[in-house]
């Protein structure tokens, strides 16, 4: 029996990789140190261009470094950075423990999402929250 999600070194991080064949999703844990910012940008470019969306790559990468140094004001724990293809779109998620649990000011991660991205949101998890995004990414199927 094949798991469903397979354990692997993509990108100098652990990774968590839906088998091929489905839809692309894989998920990096990062530390909480500044280093995870360029780790992040650095990884979701890469695999951007493995899935032959480099058109995305750019605005993935600054809202992906956006939303990280997000996580990185508000959590002391590890941060889940989850990119996923499928179905014309790109989704990035980025999930951090937030003890506070408390609302934070509109950022300007959030303005950005905004103007660059074609939807996004939050959603509370039970340690913390999400914060996620689409962008259009023609082609896909």
């Amino acid at each position: 029996m094949i798991p469903n999600r397979l354990l692997a070194f993509a990108d100098g991080l652990l990774a968590r990789v839906r088998p091929a064949g489905g839809d692309r999703t894989v998920s990096w844990a990062l530390s909480p140190e500044p280093s995870a910012e360029p780790s992040a940008r650095r990884i979701a470019r890469n695999r951007l261009v493995q899935w032959g969306l480099q058109d995305q790559a750019p605005v993935a990468d600054l809202l992906v470094g956006e939303l990280v140094t997000n996580a990185l004001r508000h959590s002391c724990d590890r941060i889940q950075l989850t990119l996923t293809a499928e179905d014309g779109l790109l989704r990035c998620e980025v999930e951090h423990a937030d003890p506070s649990r408390a609302r934070h000011r509109v950022g300007r991660e959030h303005l950005l999402l905004a103007d660059l991205a074609c939807c996004w949101g939050t959603a509370h998890t039970c340690e913390g929250k999400v914060i996620w995004f689409e962008l259009p990414a023609p082609g896909l199927v």
